[in-house]
């Protein structure tokens, strides 16, 4: 028996992913499965760039706003509450829409997570202590002699993944990518066509992200984010709170940035997201790209011949 069809659609921020799949939604008759990191928290809404409720009414979306903000959701936590809305869809004949640009979140749930050994406070606090007195170039330095597989695939920039690789290795004397390969991984239980929507012109994109993130403060997101602030049980080092321009508008809101500031510094933080949104999706092969806007044509191609008319 053929296994019940999935449709990914994965993408950098601000690409047009809601606005696409909003409209396959209506289309199919299905569901929306959201695959987004921020869209889980409730009370982050502008800023996260949560689905109004006119979109919800005509596209239900699932897996947004099942946790508040100071609770901790990891992707582990996501592939194990998504997988049976998944298969609830499937039940009911409906055409499940991953939709979102979480790429861990899609990884955990396609591929499964590979087990790692248990975090190890002394050894975090170690690495920590380096990174600041050395630099994070030198911890990703190391981190390329020791497990150059990991290394490549980790942003010299990205200091939580850096710090966590390295502790795999001290703790355990295995590399993390050494971990990854000695896990067993259950089949997915759906046959996938994953998209990616990514304008081609990326001048393009960065123009989308700017106009967006101005939108946001025009809606009122400093208003949101006082709000989250003022609740006692948050703090900027929460996963939440590290959401891009959630972090870089705690810190305004904190003194440690002017308005002028503080937008570069979110806009310019929305763009690297973007670029590594864009870096991990071009590590799925299987994958089918396109640009929203220029090649609406051959994505409803892709689309129909994957499932046929809709």
């Amino acid at each position: 028996m053929q296994a019940p069809p999935a449709i990914a659609i994965m993408g950098p921020t601000a690409s047009g992913k809601t606005a696409f799949a909003a409209d396959l939604c209506r289309r199919l008759g299905t569901e929306i499965v959201s695959v987004d990191s921020a869209l889980v928290y409730r009370r982050l809404v502008i800023g996260a760039a949560k689905p109004d409720a006119a979109i919800l009414a005509s596209a239900p979306h699932r897996m947004i706003d099942i946790r508040d903000p100071h609770e901790i959701f990891s992707a582990a936590d996501f592939a194990r509450e998504a997988m049976p809305h998944l298969q609830d869809l499937a039940v009911r004949g409906k055409v499940p829409l991953l939709v979102g640009g979480t790429g861990l979140y899609f990884r955990a749930l396609i591929e499964g997570l590979s087990t790692m050994p248990a975090a190890d406070a002394g050894v975090r606090a170690e690495l920590k202590a380096r990174m600041a007195e050395e630099g994070l170039l030198a911890l990703h330095a190391q981190l390329q002699a020791l497990d150059p597989v990991s290394a490549s695939r980790i942003h010299p920039n990205d200091p939580q993944r850096i710090l966590r690789a390295l502790e795999i290795h001290r703790v355990s004397g295995k590399s993390r990518s050494d971990w990854q390969q000695k896990s067993e991984r259950p089949a997915f239980p759906f046959r996938l066509l994953s998209i990616v929507l990514a304008p081609k012109d990326r001048g393009e994109l960065h123009h989308r992200i700017a106009l967006r993130f101005d939108q946001m403060l025009a809606d009122g997101f400093l208003d949101e984010v006082r709000e989250l602030k003022a609740d006692s049980r948050l703090h900027p080092d929460l996963p939440s709170m590290r959401s891009v321009g959630y972090r870089q508008a705690w810190q305004h809101l904190s003194g440690q940035s002017d308005a002028k500031t503080f937008r570069e510094q979110a806009i310019a933080a929305t763009r690297q997201l973007a670029k590594r949104q864009l870096t991990w999706f071009r590590s799925s092969v299987s994958s089918r790209w396109f640009d929203p806007q220029a090649e609406k044509d051959e994505l409803d191609y892709c689309i129909r011949a994957f499932l046929g008319p809709v």
